[in-house]
């Protein structure tokens, strides 16, 4: 398994969308990665900037970390291209009747990091039965 640390992550994306302005040839992730950041222009700032690689975003600064946030979108891409945990995709498509695939996302990633938290929190595994009931509730009571 694969685990980058914050930084690599942070030059990941910032590589990335600086790839995509200049008109460079990007892999198939850093296409995905560059795609994700296009559609969070109140990101833009923040990865063109030097510092991103080393900028802190606390909760209590009252911003969204958007190396975070663009990082759990991938993570959910992955989820929902190989259906994992099984049933997520079909979540999915519950949650396109209501909502646009943007906001499905963000129904998804708020239940991700719920779960997470959750697991962290009282040092349980991540529940994926709990993960996909969380989806399931806001498909069907929006």
């Amino acid at each position: 398994m694969f685990t980058p640390s914050k930084e690599q992550v942070r030059d990941f994306f910032t590589q990335a969308w600086r790839k995509r302005r200049e008109g460079g040839v990007l892999t198939p992730l850093e296409t995905m990665a560059a795609d994700l950041v296009a559609q969070h222009p109140e990101y833009h700032e923040d990865l063109e900037s030097p510092d991103a690689a080393t900028r802190d975003y606390p909760v209590e600064g009252g911003r969204t970390n958007p190396f975070l946030h663009l990082s759990m979108h991938l993570a959910i891409q992955e989820q929902l291209s190989i259906d994992h945990p099984p049933g997520i995709r079909a979540a999915w498509q519950q949650l396109l009747r209501s909502h646009t695939e943007h906001e499905a996302a963000h129904v998804i990633m708020e239940a991700l990091g719920e779960v997470v938290w959750e697991a962290q929190r009282l040092g349980k595994s991540f529940d994926n039965d709990h993960y996909l009931s969380l989806i399931r509730r806001h498909a069907t009571h929006d």
